[in-house]
Formats: structure tokens, C-alpha cells, sequence
């Protein structure tokens, strides 16, 4: 790729003035490294618009010169999507307006740079829930989130981020502004262009601004973790409880002994969730909107799966503090495998009703394929995804077993499309996994998906190594 010319570097410097772009290294270098320290790119210039009009306008001058750009919102990806290497890189964590908030419409509007942290605060001070969570949601952005389609942990009752837009504003590879921002849970009026946006990586377009989802405040809400023989038995378990609730699940999450285990010995403050050792962990979360009904519904689950021998063990949350201890058990397994040593991730998914089956044969193809590593399973499974990750064998050789992550990574996801699943479930393609898709899609796919961004980005300037 050619490097960015001194005029254009100009012009985009004049566009922004001196508070809206940087050189410094010591000020870039972190938004050039991303967590797992898989990637670390580099850059001509760090972008630092402020408004939609700063993004519109340093997008047009790129188009003009012909620069690419890769758009950053928190940098909490895990696929290197957001990486720059010799792109100029964009971050969107200036653009931090709270446009509106409607609670009659169950709606809010905020710009892309305001955190998934801070936007779940802003609906609770309107009396509203937004429900998209995950482990890094006091850094990733709204931008950041919808562009990668992120899930998390309540998408079992909630969606993906596709299901809790209504509207987004974003500026086209051209520099003009998409303006769709709405508050309309209803419009048949053709393509629902927004839909294009969400999920593409920064490939179609800046995201600046989206009008989100907001529901009613659960009255009532009861946490636990329990403790099972198999992951076939907890895929039993949510059947019954959705059974049981008829909607009330709102969190089901299952974590293998041996994240747990990682956890306990890396990270302050997490403890033994129940008395007895167990192969694995179910977390679940029921919500209603009546007082009561959550505890009740939970106490009735458990006893049912008591007595057909579902579970072994269980703990029901006394109080926020317990609910907290469980809960930072699961969001640490990530976290808790890096003094572990390198690995190799999967963010895969497969239909419910097959996750057990999945992890049992991924599993045993794994150990003929690396005797000695270790598998750490967790994930959601109420919508399928598991985070399926192998680690080295305690005092195996890391840089070999890391060598052999290609090889590794498609063992598991030859399995996982046998089971008609996706190599990616909530993380995205990024850098990671692009060339890899292609394996597994159709070339209808991919050339439907080359057709969209031909007509959308024909000089190809927005995140250029990345999709198809």
C-alpha cells in the first residue's frame, strides 16, 4: 500500500487543526497493540475528529487522495480488526455526544465514541435498560461494538447488537453522511441500509452516531451457578428453564473446571463458586419484570433439575456482592488464561441443541492433534457461542504449539462447519480470520459480499486488508 503523500497528510491535518490529529509515538503506541499482543501496526497519523462534520471531512480528503483509513473505536477487539498498518488510523473516541434520550420511544441516541458502560448508565438514569454487556464494556464503544455486531451476555434474551439498533448516522468512503438515524421499529421502505454497517468492520463506512434499543427495568432478578456432570446436561438445563420462564432467561453460561481453575489461581478476589469440585459450570440469570418472580422461577428450575439429575451442586446469590463473584468469574476466564501462556482462541458457534456434541468431538480431535494441551471451554450457551480455547501444555514449547495455531484452528473449525456453525460468532473476521473464511464460505457469499463493497468503496480505502 502506498504511503499516505505529504498533500494529503496536509490537508488533513488543516481539516482537523491542531487538537484533531497527533504524530506523537509515545501517544499512538497504544492504540497500535491490541490486547492479546497479537498485532502491533503502525501509522503515518493518529485522526482525532471531534464532530460527524470532522469525520465527513477527513474521510473526503482520503477518498481525494486515495488514503486509506482503519477506523478504531476502544481498541478492545480480538480479532486485529482495528489495527492499523500504514492506514491512517481514525479514532471515533472523540465524538462523545448524548443526542437523545427518549424514554416513551425506548430510545436513545449517543455518538460512537461514548462507552457501552456509559451508555448502559444513561438508559438506567431514563428508568431503561440497555442489555448489551461484556467484559471490556467500561472501554469499547458504541461505534466499536456495532461494528463488529458485538453479542455478550444477554443475547439469549436480548439479541446482538443488529437487534438493538434503530437508526445509525455514518459517513460513506466518499466523505457524504449517511443520515439514518431513527427511532422507528418499523420502516419497509427497501434495504435496511443500517444493517449493512453493523457487523462490517469498518469496512462500508465511519460509524458517528446510532439510536439504540432501550426495554423496561427487570423488578426482579436471580443469579446462580451450578455445578454438572456435562456440557450435555446443561444444554438439557436451558431447555427446561426457558421452559419454566417462557422468556425469563436472560444469561446462561458455561464454563469447563479448568477456566475456573485459571481463575481462581490469577485473579484477586474470585473464590470457589460452590462447595463441591464440578467438570463444569452453568451461570444463570433470570430477570421479570414482576417483584418475586425471578427467585421464585430460579428455585423451581433448580429443584426440577436436582431431581432429574441434571445438576449436582448449586448456589443461589444472596446479594449483590454474590451476584458480582459470580459474574467476575466468568468475565475473567479470558484474562485468567494469559499467565498461562499463549493459545489458540475460537469464537465459534453451533446450533444450540449441538454444543455438547461440538465440544466433545472438537475436544477429542484436539488431543490427537496436540497430546498434552489444554482445552478452556466457556461461552453463551443459550445462542451457541463457545469460546473454545487451547493452551499449552504446562512446560510444553510455546513457540512451537503457537506455530501451529493454522493447523490447529482448522481441526476445530473443520468440526464446527460440519455442525453447520461460524468460525465467528461475536468477534468478527479482523485480520485473523479473513483469509480463513474463505474456506468456509460460498462463493455466492463472497462474491455477493465483494459486489457490496465494489459499489459502496470502490477505491477500497476503508480497512483494506480486512473481509472480502
Amino acid at each position: 500500500m502506498t504511503s499516505p503523500s505529504p498533500a494529503a497528510l496536509s490537508d488533513l491535518k488543516a481539516a482537523l487543526g491542531p487538537s484533531g490529529w497527533t504524530e506523537d509515538a509515545a501517544e499512538i503506541a497504544p492504540w497500535l497493540t491490541e490486547w492479546r499482543n497479537r498485532w502491533t501496526g503502525h501509522t503515518p497519523l493518529m485522526l482525532k475528529p471531534a464532530t460527524t462534520a470532522e469525520v465527513a471531512s477527513v474521510v473526503e480528503i482520503c477518498a481525494r487522495h486515495g488514503v486509506a483509513i482503519t477506523t478504531q473505536g476502544g481498541n478492545t477487539g480480538l480479532v486485529g480488526g482495528q489495527i492499523a498498518y500504514g492506514e491512517v488510523l481514525l479514532t471515533t473516541r472523540r465524538l462523545r455526544a448524548v443526542r437523545d434520550v427518549t424514554p416513551l420511544d425506548d430510545a436513545m441516541t449517543v455518538e460512537a465514541g461514548v462507552t457501552l458502560l456509559e451508555a448502559q448508565q444513561l438508559a438506567a438514569k431514563a428508568d431503561r435498560f440497555f442489555p448489551l454487556s461484556l467484559a471490556a464494556e467500561g472501554s469499547a464503544t458504541i461505534g466499536g461494538v456495532i461494528s463488529t455486531n458485538a453479542g455478550g451476555t444477554a443475547v439469549l434474551r436480548y439479541g446482538m447488537m443488529r437487534d438493538l439498533v434503530l437508526g445509525i448516522e455514518a459517513v460513506m468512503p466518499d466523505g457524504r453522511v449517511f443520515e439514518g438515524l431513527k427511532r422507528l421499529r418499523k420502516d419497509n421502505t427497501g434495504y435496511d441500509l443500517k444493517q449493512l454497517l453493523i457487523g462490517a468492520e469498518g469496512t462500508l463506512g465511519v460509524v458517528t452516531a446510532a439510536t439504540l434499543k432501550l426495554f423496561p427495568i427487570m423488578r426482579s432478578r436471580a443469579t446462580a451457578v451450578v455445578g454438572l456432570a456435562s456440557a450435555h446436561s446443561a444444554v438439557q438445563l436451558l431447555a427446561g428453564a426457558k421452559a419454566e420462564t417462557g422468556g425469563g432467561v436472560e444469561a446462561f453460561e458455561l464454563m469447563k473446571r479448568i477456566g475456573v481453575e485459571f481463575a481462581l489461581r490469577h485473579v484477586p478476589g474470585v473464590r470457589e463458586p460452590l462447595e463441591s469440585i464440578q467438570p463444569w459450570y452453568v451461570l444463570i440469570e433470570l430477570t421479570s419484570g414482576e417483584p418475586g418472580a425471578a427467585e421464585a422461577g430460579m428455585e423451581r428450575i433448580l429443584t426440577a433439575a436436582f431431581e432429574e439429575d441434571l445438576i449436582t451442586d448449586a448456589a443461589i446469590a444472596q446479594n449483590e456482592t454474590q451476584v458480582r463473584d459470580f459474574w467476575k468469574l466468568r468475565e475473567e476466564q479470558s484474562a485468567a488464561q494469559k499467565p498461562e501462556g499463549g493459545g489458540w482462541k475460537h469464537d465459534v458457534s453451533v446450533p444450540v441443541s449441538r454444543i455438547a456434541d461440538f465440544l466433545d468431538e472438537a475436544t477429542a480431535a484436539v488431543e490427537r492433534f496436540e497430546p498434552g494441551a489444554r482445552v478452556s471451554a466457556f461461552g453463551h450457551v443459550g445462542d451457541g457461542n463457545m469460546h473454545y480455547d487451547i493452551l499449552c501444555s504446562p512446560g510444553g514449547d510455546l513457540k512451537a504449539f503457537l506455530g501451529r495455531w493454522e493447523e490447529g484452528s482448522q481441526v476445530v473449525h473443520d468440526i464446527v462447519a460440519r455442525y453447520e456453525g461460524s468460525i465467528s460468532a461475536e468477534h468478527g473476521l479482523g485480520r485473523l480470520k479473513t483469509g480463513e473464511a474463505r474456506r468456509y464460505k460460498t462463493s455466492v457469499e463472497i462474491e455477493t459480499m465483494q459486489a457490496i463493497r465494489r459499489a459502496i468503496d470502490p477505491g477500497r480505502i476503508m480497512n483494506p486488508a480486512i473481509l472480502f
